[in-house]
């Protein structure tokens, strides 16, 4: 099983960034994803999730109204829209599949597959 994230760089303030996350070696319909971040000296924190089909999403308060997690299981991808972005939002991210019968999508533990990370940088 391989995630790929790519997408990330800098941006300014105010401005997007699109993150990608390529599946392979998976069914990837078969699972719920999310997005975490990791900021320097921080614990890598959810950001956004989305279930197998699509049809159900859910977004940490920080970045509700400003990312859009979508998901294209044909393509075995799954991408996250960033509008708006402030100097807060810079971190490494990170794709990652669920563990089919964890109990939260919140934590990290409940992922058992991760991407390498990509770095995303908001200057103000």
């Amino acid at each position: 099983v391989q995630l790929q994230a790519s997408g990330g760089g800098l941006v300014q303030a105010g401005g997007s960034l699109r993150l990608s996350c390529a599946a392979s070696g998976l069914t990837l319909s078969r699972y719920f994803m999310g997005w975490f971040r990791q900021a320097p000296g921080k614990e890598r924190e959810f950001q956004a999730a989305i279930t197998g089909s699509g049809g159900t999403t859910s977004y940490a308060d920080s970045v509700k109204g400003r990312f859009t997690i979508s998901r294209d299981n044909a393509k075995d991808t799954v991408t996250l829209q960033m509008n708006s972005l402030k100097p807060e939002d810079t971190a490494v991210y990170y794709c990652a599949a669920r563990t089919p019968k964890a109990a939260s999508i919140y934590v990290t533990s409940s992922y058992e597959y991760w991407g390498q990370g990509t770095l995303v940088t908001v200057s103000s």
